[in-house]
């Protein structure tokens, strides 16, 4: 029989026949009627975006590292005096390893049981944020009463207010669909929510923590399809808000006035004296960096070096380079969580889609207000690099919004195979 006239049937049937005994199990192919095997294995599924695991990680490798250096000589200033060399890296470490078993804990949770219990965190966020302003058991540090001591870490529960916020506001929306034309109806109960939480915070004072919840709550407003007339109405109210804020609160009318004249003369060694001195780290740093470890703003002349400063630190030891790198691994970070979340409302499970915005917003948002107060582009605040920055509660629940997103991406892919959840 020539070459020409063999069916492709009969190929098959020829190269199975002569496959080696140790092969790979082979995928089924029925042809021309009779089933043979391709020689081809099973592709595996992964559960979760690899590419995004990567990303977390290499943030948080790299904040590790730069909180050790950003805090090593910490011990030489005599206002820090008694911290060892490698104290804050221990603690951050173990905020690391409780963050991370934390998360793997939360990843086990189904989306359906976040749905049903968004309320109650939201409710435990709003108990944790009466208790820290009683006496006795909030914490105050440099005029704010801001963190809960448990002995093995102190615990802001401004953090958990974004979990609980956001799991609030993505599912008042998925409650409230067929009112969202309708103003008062859909956005009376969400503007009481965020009033009390705003309202907390401000008495602590954390006014960065309010401003980041309300662009939490305002983006998942408007994913979940809030008239658009309404979310500019609602925009307005806001900054009307936030303007009379700052307009009725002298110390906060200083810092504008700082940030728009860091190294003035009544402001260098004030209210200007955190953004000035991250400007020269900054400058410092140049396009390649001064090396790691090479530092000379963190030697006490930059405060806060190791948590709402880490940037400049970075900018220092990195320069443009390093700055460059971060800026565009947030960017990527952020891009990839809305994608997971858009996934999901393609897939009719709106509370998991604007769950994993709502951490995109979270992240993106709060590394753009920490990168611009750092670069000069905006006024200070008490914000911490997420992923990066020392801060036990912070990285704790960094990692636990991660998780849910994780959570989703794995739903995601279980449902579009064919599986259940």
């Amino acid at each position: 029989m020539s070459e020409a006239n063999i069916s492709w049937g009969d190929r098959l049937s020829m190269w199975v026949g002569n496959k080696p005994k140790n092969s790979i199990d082979a995928l089924p192919v029925r042809v021309h009627g009779q089933q043979f095997s391709t020689g081809a294995a099973p592709g595996s599924i992964k559960g979760f975006d690899q590419s995004l695991i990567w990303a977390i990680g290499g943030l948080l490798m790299w904040g590790m590292v730069m909180v050790y250096s950003a805090s090593i000589a910490l011990n030489d200033n005599a206002q820090s005096s008694g911290f060892s060399q490698t104290q804050f890296l221990i603690r951050h470490v173990l905020s690391l390893g409780i963050g991370f078993i934390a998360a793997l804990l939360v990843f086990q949770v189904p989306m359906d049981t976040w749905e049903k219990i968004a309320p109650w965190v939201f409710i435990a966020s709003i108990v944790l944020l009466i208790l820290v302003l009683m006496p006795f058991i909030g914490k105050s540090v440099n005029g704010a009463r801001r963190w809960i001591g448990f002995g093995f870490m102190n615990f802001q529960p401004s953090e958990l207010a974004k979990l609980g916020t956001l799991l609030y506001a993505a599912d008042y929306m998925v409650r409230k669909m067929d009112v969202k034309e309708k103003f008062f109806k859909a956005v009376t109960p969400m503007g009481i929510a965020i009033a009390v939480v705003g309202s907390l915070l401000l008495l602590e004072p954390d006014m960065g923590a309010f401003l980041v919840i309300a662009v939490i709550a305002m983006g998942i407003l408007f994913l979940g399809g809030v008239n658009a007339r309404m979310f500019l109405v609602i925009t307005a109210i806001l900054l009307v808000a936030f303007g009379l804020m700052i307009a009725l609160s002298p110390w906060r009318r200083e810092r504008i006035f700082a940030y728009l004249d860091p190294f003035g003369a009544d402001y260098a060694l004030g209210k200007g004296y955190q953004l000035s001195h991250s400007l020269i780290a900054i400058g410092r740093g140049e396009i390649f960096g001064v090396g790691l470890g090479g530092s000379v703003e963190k030697l006490h002349w930059l405060p806060e070096a190791h948590t709402d400063f880490l940037l400049a630190v970075i900018g220092e030891e990195f320069g443009l380079v390093g700055v460059v790198i971060v800026i565009g691994v947030f960017m990527w970070l952020t891009r990839r969580i809305m994608f997971i979340g858009r996934n999901a409302i393609a897939m009719d499970r709106v509370f998991s889609g604007l769950v994993a915005q709502g951490v995109g917003i979270w992240m993106g948002f709060q590394a753009f207000i920490n990168m611009g107060v750092n670069l000069g582009a905006l006024p200070t605040k008490g914000l911490t690099l997420p992923l990066m920055s020392y801060g036990g509660s912070a990285i704790l629940l960094n990692l636990v919004a991660l998780a849910i997103v994780l959570r989703v991406d794995y739903e995601n892919r279980l449902l579009s195979h064919g599986g259940r959840v």
